[in-house]
């Protein structure tokens, strides 16, 4: 049997035994952690307000990106000649989420839909392009906001607005979705700081848009003939809900004044 270590030469060497043991404890023990700046800095990097900063950061460089290039000049100039059919509407339902991420309206989106597309093919392809722009918010929200945002949440209203979301997400979300005066972004960043799933987000975020995306789209692709019955009820189907939306609101105002 070898000896853990052998003298040789007034030095001292281990012995392969010796070595293999040594060699099983450090892959047991797995990498060292980093110590000194090199952990001080990743712990910086990593922390929830870094994230949230760098959230912060990409969502003010897309609003001054679309300040920049007006995506709204779709509307009157039209989607770009070399793209037609089913790839056109695919390629504006990418267009259209990452839009939706940089806060440009929704209702200008959902009319250039329908005016470029028509009623169906638009009303899908803004469809898509509402839930890709809600999942991608709720993503950055959830990975880069939750942390340093949920403790702040102390106030009355925000704490049962979270607890809302986080207990019957889905209800919740639908309704936010089918009232017109929630606005989209705000119900994506509340959604992704609450504990409300993703898929229940998107299932409710898909269903509560179609009624008011329908009518968007509807009048983009009548616009020409604005005498026209389908013109005509797309323009109600706009008008009262969110004229409904803004008496329930009057009257919720009211009474919290009365309190």
């Amino acid at each position: 049997m070898l000896d853990a270590t052998t003298r040789s030469g007034g030095t001292i060497t281990a012995s392969p035994r010796a070595a293999a043991t040594e060699l099983a404890v450090a892959a047991a023990t797995g990498p060292v952690a980093p110590t000194g700046l090199t952990a001080r800095v990743t712990r910086v990097l990593l922390s929830p307000w870094s994230r949230f900063s760098l959230l912060v950061a990409l969502l003010a460089s897309a609003g001054t990106a679309v300040v920049l290039f007006q995506p709204q000049r779709l509307l009157t100039n039209g989607w770009p000649p070399q793209l037609g059919g089913a790839a056109a509407a695919v390629a504006y339902a990418v267009a259209y989420g990452l839009c939706t991420v940089a806060f440009v309206p929704r209702p200008l989106l959902n009319l250039a839909a329908g005016a470029l597309f028509g009623s169906q093919l638009g009303l899908a392809a803004a469809l898509a392009g509402t839930v890709l722009g809600a999942g991608v918010a709720f993503c950055l929200g959830r990975v880069l906001g939750q942390e340093a945002l949920r403790p702040l949440l102390r106030g009355k209203w925000l704490k049962a607005a979270d607890g809302q979301l986080s207990r019957h997400g889905f209800r919740s979300m639908l309704a936010a979705r089918l009232f017109p005066g929630v606005p989209f972004a705000a119900a994506n960043y509340c959604a992704a700081v609450s504990r409300m799933g993703l898929l229940p987000f998107l299932l409710a975020t898909a269903l509560g848009s179609i009624p008011n995306t329908a009518a968007y789209a509807v009048a983009g692709a009548r616009a020409s003939t604005p005498t026209s019955p389908a013109f005509l009820i797309a323009l109600a189907c706009i008008a009262l809900p969110g004229l409904a939306g803004a008496v329930v609101a009057w009257r919720k105002r009211h009474r919290l004044r009365g309190r």
